[in-house]
């Protein structure tokens, strides 16, 4: 049986042998050999993640035709195969010594998928996956880059993360219409953050939602009882690594 790609799902089959076993190969598996793919498709990827032997490999498809297909091609993954949307699925209930992550990630739901890592980051030691190159780069750029954002830094908060290599549209069916990036996140030693968690992720949100202005204008916009001044009012929130989130989170929180 055939597969065809669904629009809806933000469907582009990788088609490319040689890029799937790369991608595959990407993953150390350091912590644990429990792995989840995201949204295998046609199995590209799942072949090769299949052929090491020292992964204990689960897969997860929203698709049924995939499912189906899947199923047919891959009997040996048997019950391990979920038909079922990973952003809806219990991690801890299924995996709670630990599980990787790999996948190319349908691009219209990626940054869903990567909060859905954070909130499970306890659990989650790696992940592997293929992205919208324009999504890769900004999650792994350092502090300074004008790429750099929301989502860079709650990633690099907890996770060492390291870009890994270009994908181009035209090993894909269909051809994206942007080139792909394939990035490995390794869980850090960071437990805790040295701060409010919840009032950190309010302080980085409400900087680099107006990034054009300076901390002092777009902070005291949402924290109007900040009255001090601070160090790091002076810069725009591109500028300010993830300690210097805390620092400044632990700055507002004398005021809220």
């Amino acid at each position: 049986m055939n597969v065809r790609p669904k629009k809806q799902l933000g469907q582009h089959f990788l088609t490319d042998l040689n890029i799937a076993k790369r991608i595959a190969d990407s993953l150390t598996a350091f912590r644990t050999p429990l792995t989840l793919e995201v949204g295998p498709g046609t199995g590209v990827l799942t072949q090769f993640l299949l052929a090491r032997q020292e992964l204990e490999l689960y897969a997860a498809e929203v698709d049924s035709e995939s499912v189906a297909y899947l199923r047919e091609n891959f009997s040996e993954l048997g019950s391990r195969l979920i038909y079922g949307d990973f952003i809806k699925m219990d991690l801890k209930g299924m995996f709670p010594e630990g599980v990787n992550i790999i996948g190319n990630f349908p691009y219209n739901i990626s940054s869903q998928i990567f909060f859905k890592i954070l909130e499970n980051r306890d659990l989650v030691s790696e992940c592997v996956c293929m992205v919208q190159k324009e999504v890769a780069v900004r999650i792994a750029e350092p502090p300074g880059k004008k790429e750099y954002g929301i989502l860079s830094v709650f990633l690099q908060a907890f996770y060492n993360i390291e870009y890994l290599f270009t994908v181009h549209e035209h090993v894909f069916n269909p051809p994206p219409k942007v080139k792909s990036g394939v990035i490995r996140l390794v869980r850090n030693e960071r437990q805790r953050l040295d701060c409010n968690e919840e009032l950190f992720f309010k302080v980085v949100k409400s900087t680099f939602n107006q990034r054009r202005k300076t901390i002092r204008n777009s902070l005291r916009a949402a924290f109007p009882a900040v009255t001090e001044e601070h160090r790091f009012f002076s810069l725009r929130p591109e500028r300010l690594s993830v300690d210097d989130f805390i620092e400044l989170t632990r700055f507002v929180e004398k005021f809220v």
